[in-house]
């Protein structure tokens, strides 16, 4: 994709009167590139999101609604949806990955109360994760991680076995308590620690309506940080707790589960497609978590069990 050169960036931002160079920053998985600007007198974030202008505006929408909720995010100096650029306040360097080891459970407790505070949020008119979606989102397994990515030609049989348990996954997760505000993608490299050590939340655009454990499973099965499952069960337990839902262990750990295995069987498709698609092949580092998660959580349960000796059996022989 083609982005915006920095002298457009520059020349909209020098008619705010701010001026200086453009420090790249190390960009999402997206088509949006950043940039870090500081003249001495303001500083902050520059987002081009100049490839897709038209992103800027649920960007805009979605940070108003958090905020509205008492959620953390960086405040928008300016921005300009027919260009796609937005200016916005600069949170520093630290992201949630980086004090995990010195904060430990601690910062998870926080990221948890923060997921309940996103709950309050404004949901009316945001796409509903339905069947439909969730199906389409698991369709990205199939063909880029299993056709495109292992190129591994799959039995009938088998296809046909892992389409039904995708079905049932799908099936899962409806029967939790729905229509919450999900920001689709909570975990320790989209969280801030702000200089005053607050936790802040980013890239939230593509938040949708769903399922309540959608954001807790991104934060404790979070693809690029493993939790001792002990850990994450304490955790998950202590969301259903804050939120005073009338579920026991059992069944909220299945709901849980369930929305992780949908979660994780779609960003196997995602990894896969970044790496092939777009040239971002360091993504393919983070596939052994992501099938470890999947194949772990699918043996647990004896309607999803098939799925996991599919896919351990399809990587053992590719290995």
């Amino acid at each position: 994709m083609t982005h915006t050169k920095p002298k457009e960036l520059l020349k909209w931002l020098e008619s705010y009167g701010i001026e200086g160079e453009l420090t790249p920053l190390t960009g999402d998985a997206s088509f949006r590139q950043y940039y870090r600007i500081d003249d001495g007198f303001q500083k902050g974030i520059v987002m081009d999101a100049s490839a897709q202008p038209e992103s800027v505006a649920p960007f805009v929408d979605i940070a108003h609604r958090l905020h509205e909720a008492g959620v953390r995010t960086p405040k928008i100096n300016a921005f300009e949806p027919t260009l796609g650029f937005v200016f916005m306040e600069d949170l520093g360097g630290r992201h949630m990955a980086d004090v995990i080891d010195a904060e430990g459970e601690s910062v998870y407790t926080k990221a948890i109360d923060t997921i309940v505070k996103m709950q309050y949020a404004d949901t009316s008119g945001l796409p509903v994760y339905d069947k439909d979606f969730l199906l389409f989102e698991m369709a990205l397994m199939n063909e880029w991680y299993l056709d495109r990515y292992l190129q591994i030609s799959i039995p009938e049989y088998a296809l046909l076995v892992i389409d039904e348990i995708l079905h049932l996954i799908a099936d899962e997760v409806l029967q939790q308590p729905q229509g919450f505000f999900v920001h689709r993608d909570y975990h320790s490299r989209n969280i801030m620690v702000d200089p005053q050590d607050h936790l802040a939340v980013i890239d939230f655009q593509d938040a949708r309506v769903g399922a309540i454990t959608y954001d807790l499973v991104s934060l404790l099965r979070d693809v690029y940080v493993e939790l001792p499952q002990v850990q994450v069960k304490k955790l998950a337990l202590y969301f259903r707790d804050a939120k005073g839902l009338d579920a026991d262990d059992e069944t909220f750990m299945r709901w849980f589960d369930f929305m992780g295995l949908q979660r994780h069987i779609k960003i196997l498709g995602i990894f896969a497609r970044l790496a092939l698609r777009d040239g971002k092949e360091g993504y393919l580092k983070d596939i052994p978590l992501t099938l470890k998660y999947v194949t772990e959580v699918a043996k647990k349960y004896e309607e999803t069990r098939e799925l996991g000796k599919i896919l351990e059996n399809i990587n053992i022989k590719k290995v």
